[in-house]
């Protein structure tokens, strides 16, 4: 998890009791000030998810050229003869591919 995302969320709290007091008390200061406070801190905090998604993202992407190559080596080891007769196929096509039928 991101510090930008609990330090956000310590600042949307903070805000929301500044906005309660400056309420209870009627400073209109105090209640602006609160609310500012809290839109600072949902901005920090989304951007602490943003930052924990960009996070994530890069590491599924690491990760799939890896298991591609590892499920297409399992699928050759478990199935010799059917790749062999995928591998005709698709040769005999291309070799067909240039001329007429």
């Amino acid at each position: 998890m991101d510090d930008n995302r609990v330090s956000g969320a310590a600042k949307n709290f903070a805000g929301k009791m500044e906005e309660g007091f400056g309420r209870a008390t009627g400073d209109a200061k105090t209640t602006a000030q609160g609310q500012m406070r809290q839109a600072e801190g949902s901005i920090q905090e989304l951007y602490g998810q943003a930052v924990d998604s960009a996070g994530d993202t890069i590491e599924a992407v690491r990760q799939m050229p890896a298991s591609v190559d590892d499920s297409i080596r399992h699928y050759v080891e478990s199935n010799p003869y059917t790749t062999a007769a995928i591998a005709l196929g698709l040769g005999w096509l291309i070799g067909r591919s240039h001329r007429p039928f």
